[in-house]
């Protein structure tokens, strides 16, 4: 059985983030992605809700959100929304199957498609546009303006009712646009507005810049020092390093989906690597080369086996070639669940 399981888990957070703000994923395959990966452990599923290409979730407050905003995607295609009985149907879903749903609302950055749908979020002189390519941090909230305050409020409590779970994350990374100064005003009252909505704050690492109250979670996956600072304020961290954990990247040079930002990321290099003292780890399926299900599972599956066993098992119990054997033994597993998984060159698949 994969992952090697001891009578408790290693790490309380096991968690995959699926990206469906570059690329739209339909109710039904977030369903059949959640069926698979609850087989192998993982208890958390954090949806990426927001970008500049997308916004997915249906606000009735703001309707335009959806309406306008989540009308594009990356490479031009339709985009698409979850209405809020799509998304409390997945939260259901999950949650019968042992696993936690994570919204996250990126902000302040990665905004320009709320912009598009609500210009008077936006900085003086910034052109809302619809953006349908791969380029990050040019966007951001006037964060200077009350109404952009009403505006974080008026999502968190949607999304807070919606949500059972007590995670509400709110991203905080890649923001070029403002100063410092800005940028931690805005996310120490981001998180107080999380709060006052009864959900415990999350950020990407770059919030550590800021004072974290003790219940903060801080996403390491880039720089370790700013996970260094977060634990010096009393906050949990995630790990999910690129280099590890990124699972939208390539496996090697000959992948044909993929980036490469971070380097290649094996099979063994999903496995092989300690994650020491944290609150939990987390994979990630970033999207803007992966537009189907099908292409989601095949930069998913095996590696995400690998990091599963990272997850639940203590690092005495884990061996390379032990793994390689029980996963090799898999695939038939996978076959028959119809995963479209890669059949990667350092695994004796039968």
């Amino acid at each position: 059985m994969i992952p090697k399981q001891a009578p408790d888990p290693r790490y309380e957070w096991r968690g995959v983030m699926l990206d469906v703000a570059r690329h739209f994923l339909p109710p039904a395959d977030v369903k059949r992605f959640v069926d698979v990966v609850a087989r192998y452990g993982l208890n958390r599923l954090h949806l990426h809700l927001s970008d500049d290409q997308g916004w997915r979730i249906e606000i009735r407050s703001w309707p335009r959100l959806a309406e306008v905003g989540g009308a594009t995607e990356v490479g031009g295609g339709p985009g698409g929304s979850y209405s809020q009985a799509e998304y409390a149907e997945l939260v259901a879903h999950a949650a019968e199957r042992g696993i936690v749903v994570v919204p996250e609302i990126d902000l302040p950055g990665h905004v320009n498609a709320a912009l598009v749908a609500y210009p008077e979020l936006a900085p003086a002189g910034y052109d809302a546009k619809p953006y349908t390519g791969n380029d990050v941090g040019f966007s951001t909230l006037d964060v200077g303006s009350e109404r952009v305050y009403e505006f974080v409020d008026d999502v968190v409590r949607e999304l807070a009712e919606l949500t059972p779970g007590p995670y509400l994350h709110i991203g905080g990374d890649e923001v070029f646009e403002i100063s410092t100064e800005e940028y931690v005003r805005f996310v120490e009252r981001a998180c107080e507005i999380v709060r006052s909505h009864g959900k415990r704050p999350i950020g990407w690492e770059e919030i550590a810049r800021t004072r974290l109250a003790p219940d903060t979670i801080v996403q390491h996956w880039k720089a370790p020092e700013l996970a260094a600072r977060a634990v010096e304020q009393g906050a949990s961290v995630i790990m999910s390093p690129g280099a590890r954990t990124y699972f939208d990247h390539k496996y090697d040079r000959t992948t044909k989906l993929g980036t490469e930002w971070a380097g290649h990321i094996g099979v063994r290099d999903a496995y092989d690597w300690d994650p020491g003292d944290a609150l939990g780890v987390e994979a990630a399926l970033w999207s803007e080369t992966l537009a189907t299900l099908a292409d989601l599972e095949v930069m998913a599956f095996p590696r995400l086996l690998a990091f599963a066993e990272v997850a639940w098992t203590p690092q005495r119990h884990r061996d390379w070639e032990d793994f390689r054997t029980r996963l090799a033994a898999e695939g038939r597993e996978l076959d028959a669940l119809g995963v479209n998984y890669f059949r990667s060159p350092e695994i004796d698949w039968p």
